[in-house]
């Protein structure tokens, strides 16, 4: 250990709690707070600005933060809802093209994530998502109209939307972190969460009830513009900016440190990279499903002879995700809450188990499908609703084995890495493997020819639940330590620590009220 002080800013934090029984009651409130260094010594009256967060305003501020993520996700597969009619606009594209689409956005989106994260420890965050949401809702618009002669401008418009995405998804959890904690922090991801599954669900049918309606695909790109410019007010004028370790009721303040400590201090966190390496592999699974699912089962009804249009797909496929959703986001909370009673190391346990267990499912769900229709998306309900468990409970886990300060960044890294990984290479890697199945037969357009092509590529998912199910396994065996690191860290007790990530010169200690944040229940 050197001798160089901590990074605590001279700022009094001070999170002291205001007994209230009503909604308006504040979550954590500041006052005033002692100024003392690190042995307690030379210890002073600090006058402080009052700072304070209601329960209702919190709430409201998850509330907002779960409209734009449902906006987000709807936005991101409005495409995979009418992608038949894409392909067929532009010059009737191959699956690996199609897959082109979906790569280049999150390519941006993960590129982007860093910086964002990067800006989201160190700024205002609701600005930082307002301009986020603008320059989706601006490209997604613009997308709408381009010619069928010009795909690539399509795809480049697509990729410019993660840049927007990009900004809005490493700092929401954040907010969430810094208002919530404890077993109420788990049940605000689970209501923010909620959105992946059912935001992508009513992507599929807003994109395609809207594309019917209407006589054009286009229309379907045209729906979430609208949206997000509510939004953008909503956040401006309702949602709150709470401080960073504001919720983790911590008796210091902890600034931040470098660029470079920050990423050496979060490689060196193995739950935050073993976890983050099951939820890539979680990623690479949805992603396929996500994209390639409906046409999957169009060329399925097509193989069985039946009149399924792709706008019926699309709608049964976006119900399925959002059931799914709702069951499995809440049962992994549930469980998770539930099984932590007796263990410590759930989370990642609940995790691993979800994934496991999702593999005969998705693995029948495949080999059904060229003889029943229903049983096959009995199967994907089930196989959905297994790996939905862990979204919740994986950013839970980021949340509490990394501190305040690091937490957009250790966001951006997990996005990054499960993108690039993951749901990013996913679509286009399952395409191309289809395209070559389907390469060798003298007519590969064929409905029949698509289906088993994209039957035999897609068991690649099953082989990588597997190896996902291995890395939350893994968590399950540092997550205690890491998480008592880090609350030690938050806490300013330091003593049994290693992370010179923390050191800084010429700081002090600001030791503030020992009140408990309340627990809302």
């Amino acid at each position: 250990m050197t001798s160089t002080s901590y990074p605590f800013d001279d700022t009094v934090q001070l999170s002291q709690i205001m007994p209230t029984q009503d909604d308006n009651a504040p979550i954590v409130g500041n006052n005033y707070a002692a100024n003392v260094g690190i042995n307690g010594n030379d210890s002073q009256q600090a006058n402080v600005s009052t700072f304070s967060v209601s329960k209702k305003r919190a709430c409201l501020t998850v509330f907002i933060l779960l409209l734009v993520n449902l906006l987000n996700y709807m936005d991101r597969f409005t495409v995979a809802g009418v992608l038949i009619d894409v392909k067929h606009y532009y010059h009737d594209l191959g699956n690996s093209d199609a897959g082109i689409i979906q790569t280049a956005f999150i390519c941006t989106y993960m590129v982007f994530s860093p910086i964002f994260g990067y800006l989201g420890d160190r700024y205002t965050r609701k600005y930082l998502m307002v301009f986020g949401i603008l320059m989706w809702s601006v490209f997604t618009l613009a997308s709408s109209f381009i010619p069928g002669d010009y795909f690539w401008a399509f795809v480049l418009l697509r990729a410019l939307v993660g840049i927007g995405e990009a900004s809005y998804s490493t700092i929401a959890p954040t907010i969430i972190a810094d208002l919530f904690s404890k077993h109420q922090r788990t049940y605000a991801l689970m209501v923010f969460y909620f959105a992946i599954p059912v935001g992508s669900g009513l992507g599929y049918i807003v994109g395609s009830i809207v594309a019917k309606w209407l006589g054009e695909w286009q229309w379907a790109l045209r729906v979430t513009p609208l949206l997000g410019v509510i939004c953008v007010i909503l956040i401006i004028v309702v949602a709150v900016e709470p401080q960073r370790g504001m919720s983790e009721n911590s008796q210091v303040h902890v600034s931040n440190s470098g660029l470079c400590t920050d990423i050496k201090d979060l490689i060196a966190n193995k739950s935050f990279m073993l976890s983050s390496a099951g939820f890539t592999c979680v990623a690479f699974v949805t992603g396929a499903l996500a994209f390639l699912a409906p046409s999957f089962m169009y060329y399925s009804t097509k193989f069985l002879s039946q009149m399924e249009s792709e706008s019926s797909i699309s709608t049964t496929f976006g119900g399925i995700t959002v059931l799914a959703g709702f069951i499995g986001v809440g049962m992994g909370a549930w469980l998770s809450r539930t099984y932590k009673r007796v263990n410590p190391r759930a989370d990642p346990l609940v995790c691993a188990g979800g994934l496991l267990t999702c593999v005969p499912f998705l693995f029948f769900a495949l080999f059904v499908s060229k003889y029943n229709t229903a049983a096959t998306w009995v199967l994907i309900f089930f196989g959905e609703t297994l790996l939905c468990l862990n979204w919740a409970i994986t950013a839970d886990i980021l949340l509490y084995v990394v501190i305040p300060t690091r937490r957009s960044l250790a966001e951006s890294g997990q996005i990054l890495m499960s993108h690039l990984f993951g749901d990013a290479i996913s679509p286009y890697i399952i395409g191309l493997i289809a395209d070559s199945l389907a390469d060798n037969h003298s007519n590969s357009k064929l409905p029949s020819v698509q289906f088993v092509s994209m039957q035999t590529a897609l068991y690649l998912t099953t082989f990588v639940c597997v190896v996902g199910g291995a890395f939350y396994l893994a968590t399950a065996i540092y997550v205690e330590q890491d998480k008592k690191k880090a609350e030690k860290i938050s806490h300013g007790n330091l003593e049994d620590s290693d992370d010179d990530a923390v050191f800084t010169d010429g700081s002090d200690v600001n030791y503030l009220a020992d009140e408990d944040v309340p627990n809302y229940h």
